[in-house]
This record gives structure tokens, sequence and C-alpha cells, in this order.
């Protein structure tokens, strides 16, 4: 019979796919180790959400508004820089603002969040914010402690603190001495002592537990060019979360109310330092006034003195104005002189009357803010605070040049006010000395009153427009806490679902891949275009070698029973030898040889075995027969004829061996030889079926060499033995005709679902073995 062949591409197509039926067999097959990792894993979830503590989320939005519109000296460089450095967006400096590390101390340091209260559980400890039965009060700066931790027991109105090198027994309200901690006392907290429950203290340094805050901290701009930030702060507690959000935006906008204030308190602080030096003029000229009075005996000035006061008053007040402004743009000018270089805030333009230089007051000093913010991200290299440097020093150079502009303007009108002046006192020559001297002292008198009245009224305008001072951050979403958010319960059983489904789906993926052998029927088929003959199962009596007789139902003899009907689909009616080979030793030739001569012996035919391997002969141990005299005697000695070699097996009548004979050195020579054409041709005459048991194809060529006088060739592949890479050897032979009319018989099946569907030989015929132990566990549990 020829071998039926499919064309080499449609084969290694089909051996490269994938078998989802098989694999789905094999997760079917271990569906208890599915159920055991699930348990496993689900278990494992349940404990780990018991006991986790949840992590929530508090967030907060505040609006970030404009106090005025830009400054008329921001140029396009300015702009330029900002856009392209992405500083455009003011909201993006605040938002690094509240990331500062100062803002978080202060806190730290309103709510006392360095020292943490926690209640002892079996397997975590529990935080107690605000919860806590007692507080601890510590008397020395929370700078100078040393981070440590106490435990506590309440026993009663007495407390048991221990620490690392510190224990004691004290009171409510008493003070003692902590090491690393110095002055402290326990005071009565909120909440009531549970008899026998131990607390915790941990106490940490300010900065420790800001930089904690700040990890826990977000702020972001959720819209471009809005300025709206978000705050987010997650924390195991969501009040306390919500606490350290509510006190750093308090502290943003008080930080944010100091900046503004700082040029009103600069402008306070030159107002009164003026005030004092025009007071104590002022001062000065009254008491000479008075002592003018008193030594002249005037208590009235004359009607000519009266009209020349009336008349030159107006131009008195101008003067005195004038030389108001002068004092002032002297003062002036000597702050921006004496401040070199530095940068400090000028006080407000408004005391010069000029809008001018208001304005070039008001710009220089929103330089220097937008610099002292700036300065908290970037430094003196940046390009940006390059500029805003050149912007600072060119402001100070515009001041200066606008001063020198109005004091030639002031002086020019005091020239004229002078004039005017000197005009009138020439009218009043002939005024007495004495009131003309009256007169003088007078004028002199109201300007500095004028002066004073004037600074007077600057300071009062100054301190009601810093009262009236606000924040550039308004709340519009006050602290709110959602969650939890870690864990999430329905995120960590679901995970915990499919690593529980993954786990042993995985193992069984790589145990597949990593397993070298044969585990089916259908792997076969995937690297072998050889056809498969038949399967034989798994022998439960490994102890019996032959396991096939005229009375055996069991289902591994039903399997040599079809194996010897399939036989007449392979082999012709007049063809009769039958060899067989595998990979290597261990896979059941002389098992297969044995059983499959004994079924053709029941049948009625007439059956010889011949023991071919002559490198490590098997068989005849097999059958307990002597083996030191067979084939090789034959073979050697040429006076012997077959029937001398030919014995009974003595398992059957119709079942005759010829055993090996002694190990030849060379037994390729051996076979070799024109006396095994000889054999094997008087067998035929003599017996219906010829069996020859070869060596391994895959070790050595004896098989190949006995190939030629064989109608059939059997290649025994046996289930988690023979090597999936061996299975190259048949198809190599089959695609290069080494052998003719090869087929493949698969030994030592334990059928499984994920084997395959196979032929499931001796099941569902009726067939039953007797006196076995399953047969007998069945009918007891029918029974049962």
């Amino acid at each position: 019979m020829t071998n039926p062949k499919q064309p080499q591409g449609d084969f290694f197509r089909e051996k490269n796919q994938f078998n989802f039926k098989q694999l789905l067999a094999r997760f079917l097959q271990n569906w208890y180790w599915f159920v055991i990792s699930l348990g496993i894993c689900l278990f494992l979830a349940f404990l780990y959400l018991r006991y986790t503590a949840p992590v929530y989320k508090t967030t907060s939005k505040i609006l970030i508004t404009e106090d005025k519109a830009p400054n008329p000296g921001d140029d396009a460089i300015s702009k330029a820089f900002g856009a392209q450095f992405g500083m455009g967006n003011s909201a993006d400096a605040e938002a690094e603002v509240l990331k500062t590390r100062h803002l978080m101390e202060k806190v730290v340091r309103d709510l006392k969040a360095y020292i943490t209260y926690y209640h002892k559980g079996k397997i975590r400890k529990v935080e107690l914010y605000k919860t806590s039965p007692f507080i601890l009060r510590l008397f020395n700066s929370p700078d100078s402690i040393f981070p440590q931790v106490l435990e506590v027991k309440m026993e009663g109105n007495k407390i048991s603190l221990s620490g690392e090198d510190f224990s004691r027994q004290v009171s409510f309200y008493q003070q003692f001495q902590i090491p690393g901690l110095g002055k402290a006392q326990i005071e009565k907290g909120p909440e009531e002592a549970v008899p026998g429950q131990e607390y915790t203290i941990q106490v940490d340094r300010v900065g420790q537990t800001a930089m904690a805050f700040m990890k826990s901290l977000d702020v972001s701009t959720p819209i471009v060019m809005v300025k709206i930030l978000a705050l987010d702060f997650t924390d195991q507690t969501p009040r306390k979360a919500e606490d350290v959000l509510n006190k750093l935006i308090e502290a943003y906008i008080q930080s944010t109310l100091e900046d503004k204030n700082r040029v009103a308190d600069s402008t306070i602080a030159f107002i009164e330092n003026r005030l004092l030096y025009v007071s104590k003029e002022l001062g000065n000229i009254e008491g000479t006034v008075q002592n003018f009075k008193q030594k002249n005996k005037l208590a009235d000035i004359s009607a000519q003195s009266t009209q020349l006061i009336t008349s030159t008053k107006e131009s008195v007040e101008d003067l005195a104005k004038v030389e108001t402004q002068i004092s002032i743009l002297n003062s002036i000018e000597k702050y921006l002189s004496t401040a070199g270089t530095s940068e400090r805030i000028v006080p407000s333009g408004a005391l010069l009357e000029d809008p001018t230089f208001g304005a070039l007051v008001e710009r220089f000093n929103s330089i220097v803010m937008e610099k002292e913010k700036r300065s908290i991200s970037q430094t003196e290299d940046n390009p940006y605070m390059q500029n805003l440097n050149a912007q600072i020093a060119g402001a100070r150079a515009d001041m200066l040049s606008s001063l020198r502009s109005l004091r030639k303007t002031l002086l020019i009108s005091r020239g004229k006010l002078q004039s005017h002046s000197s005009m009138i006192a020439g009218q009043v020559k002939n005024v007495p000395a004495v009131e003309r001297t009256y007169l003088d002292l007078t004028r002199q008198q109201q300007i500095k009153q004028e002066l004073y009245v004037f600074l007077l009224k600057k300071r009062e305008e100054t301190a009601i427009s810093k009262t009236s001072n606000i924040s550039n951050c308004r709340i519009i979403e006050p602290p709110v806490s959602f969650g939890p958010i870690s864990p999430i319960r329905v995120n960590v059983m679901g995970y915990s679902f499919l690593l529980g489904l993954f786990i042993p789906l995985g193992v069984i993926l790589l145990t597949d891949k990593l397993n070298t052998r044969i585990s089916s029927k259908d792997q076969i088929s995937s690297f072998t275009e050889v056809p498969i003959i038949g399967e034989i199962g798994h022998n439960d009596r490994s102890n019996q070698t032959i396991v096939v007789d005229q009375e055996s139902r069991s289902p591994i003899s039903e399997q040599f029973r079809t194996l010897r009907t399939n036989l007449s689909f392979f082999l012709k009616s007049e063809e009769k030898t039958i060899l067989l080979t595998s990979s290597m030793s261990g896979e059941g030739k002389s098992f297969i040889s044995l059983n499959l001569a004994t079924v053709l012996a029941i049948s009625g035919k007439k059956v010889v075995v011949i023991e071919m391997d002559l490198r490590k002969p098997n068989l005849s141990n097999k059958l307990n027969l002597n083996r030191d005299f067979g084939f090789t005697n034959y073979i050697v000695n040429k006076d012997l004829g077959p029937e001398k070699i030919i014995m009974p097996a003595g398992t059957h009548p119709n079942l005759f061996i010829i055993s090996s004979g002694q190990i030849p050195p060379n037994p390729a020579e051996m076979i070799m030889n024109e006396r095994t054409e000889i054999l094997l041709r008087e067998l035929k005459e003599q017996f219906d079926y010829i069996i020859l048991d070869a060596p391994p194809v895959g070790l050595v060529t004896d098989a190949q060499l006995l190939s030629k006088y064989a109608d059939l060739n059997l290649y025994v592949v046996r289930q988690a033995c023979t090597y999936k890479d061996q299975l190259n050897i048949p198809q190599e032979i089959y695609t290069s005709h080494k052998m003719k009319n090869i087929a493949i018989l698969v030994n030592d099946i334990k059928y499984t679902r994920a084997y395959g569907y196979g032929y499931g030989y001796g099941y569902g015929y009726g067939y039953e073995e007797k006196n076995t132990v399953r047969g007998s566990f069945l009918k007891w549990f029918k029974r049962g």
C-alpha cells in the first residue's frame, strides 16, 4: 500500500496552527487548579482590603484674580520672554508658590501635625485625628525636637509612657521631661480611652512632616488660560486632608496680603519719618513766633499788616506747596540714591502730585514683586529673570530722570512765586520793622504747617488704602473629600479574579511550552504527516508482558484487536512482514511486538517474532527464554537451518520466537549477510506473519537495513517519552522514502481530555474486564 501524501506546504501550515480545542480540553481537565487559584487569590484580596488603610482624596479650587491693569512699562521683550518660558499665565507662578515648603511648614505648625496619634490594632495601626483620648503638649519650639515614638497605656487617670530611652507614669496636666522633646504634659482629649487599649504617639520634625504633606499635594491648572488652580490632597484621614487644604489656602491668602501691604507699609514708614522732621521744624517756628510776640508785646496785627497778609495768602500757599513738593522730591531722590542696586519697594508716587512719576513708581514696585515671586522657581541665570533685572534698572533710571525733570519744573515755579513775594514785600517797606519781622515769621510758620497737614493727609490716605487691600485668591470650591481612591474594592477583586484565572492558565501554557515530549495524538499529527495506524493505552499492570489473551476484554486488549484490524488497510494479502522500530530505547517496541504477535496468533494465524535488536536484546528476557542461541548463530553457522533457531513462545501454540543469539561485535554486518534474506524467505513460507523487533532507527542504521525485507514499518511513539524533535526522524524517512509503507503506532496513552478525541478503544462497546480493580470499584459504587 502506498503512503497517502499531502502537499508539503499544507502540512507545515497545519503544523504551525494552534490547537485551541486541545488547549481547552487541558483547561477543563485541570479545572480544580482554577478553583483553588481563584479561592486563594480572592482570599488574599479580601485580606488586603480588610487590613489596608483606605486613602481618600480631598479637592479644592481657587480663582486667581488680577488686582490691576497691566503695567504700562511692560514691553514686548518681557512679554516675549514670558510666553517663551511658560510664564505668561500668573496661575503657574501661584501654583509654584502653593507648593513651597515655607507655606507647608506654616500649615504643619498651625495644625501641630508633627504630632500624630495612633490606635494599635492586631494587624495595623489607625490614626486618631482629633479623636485621641489624650493630647501631648510640647513647651519647647517644634524646631528643636528630636523625632521619636512613644507607647501609651492608660490606666484610669494614670498614663504610662515608654520610648526608646524613656519610661514613666504620669497624670493628666502633669509637666515632665522627655529626652529629645523637652518639657511636656498630657492633656485630656475629646474622646474617652478604651480600657486596656494601647496607643502610639509619633513625633516628627516639622520639615519632615511638611515634605510628606508636599508629596501628597498636587496643584494643577485644569483649564488652560483660565486662572483656576485645583488643589488635590490624598490622605488616610479625610478630615485631616480638609484641614490641611484649608490651612494651606489661608496661609497663601495671608502671604499675598503681606506682599500687597509691603508698599503701603513702606510709604507709611517714609511719611512717619518726614512727620517727625517737619513736626520738629514747625514746633521751632511756632516757638519763635510766640517769643517774638511776648518780647514785643504784640496782642494784634495792625490793619496794614492784616491787609498785606491777606493779599499775600494765595502766593504763600502756592509757595508752601512748591516747597513741600521739593522737600518730598529731595527725600525720595535720597531714598533712591541710597538704595543703590538693591531692590527695595519705593514709597507710593502719590506723595508727588505727578501722574507720570506715580506710574513709574507703580511699575518699579510691580517688577520688584514679580521678581520676588519668580525667584521661588527660577534662578538668576534664567533669561526672564535677567530681563526683570534689566527692567528694574531701567525703571530706577527712569524715576531718577523724572525726578530731575520734576525738580527743574518745581524750581522754576518756586522762583516765580518768590519773585511775586518779593514784589509784595516791596509794598510793605513802610510797615514798621516789628510787623515786617512778624510777617516773615508767620509766613514760615504757614509753610511748615501746610507741609505738616499735607503729610498727615497722605498718611491717612495710605492707611485707608492698606485696609482696603484684598487677596487675589478667591475660593470657588471649598475642600471636600471623596473616595476611597485606594484600594478600590471592585478593582482589587476584579484583578484578583483575573489573577486567579491567569496563574493556572499561565502555568498550563508554560508547562505545555516547556514540555519537550509528546503528549497527544494531535501533536504527532502537527509534527509529521506519517499516518497513525493505531493507539495503545497505558498498561496498568506493568509486571505483565502479555496483556492479550483469548478471554481478555480489557481496553488495551481491544486496542490490539483494533490494531490487528487496521493492518489490513496497510498490508496486501500476500504481504506478511512487519518491522517495529522507534526513536530510542524504552518506547515499548518489544511490548508491542509480543502483544501484536499474540493478537494475530489468537486469530488463528501462525506468527513468528524475530529479536533483531542485536545490540540490546530484550524480547527473550520478557518471555524468560534463553537468547544464547538464535539469529546470530544461524548467520555464523551455515549448517544451521531455520528450524533449529525457531522455538515456541510458550504463551500461545501459534506464536514462535527467534531470539537474537549471542551479541555480536558487528550487528550491521550480521543483518547485511545474505543468510538474513534466505532466513526471511523461508519463514514466509512457514508463517502467516513475521514480526521484526528492530533496534531504534534514531540511534543505529540496523532498522533501515532490515526495512527492505519489511512490508510494513511501524514506528513506535510513546506518550510522555518520545521527544517532539524526534518526530523529525519518521517525517524525514517518510519524505525521502528510506522506508516503504511507514506508519506510526502511539504507545502508552493515558487518556485524558487534554489528549484528544482518539478512538476510545475498549470504551462504549459493552466490554468490561473481569475481576479488575476498576470493575470492582464501579460495581461497588453502583451498589452504593
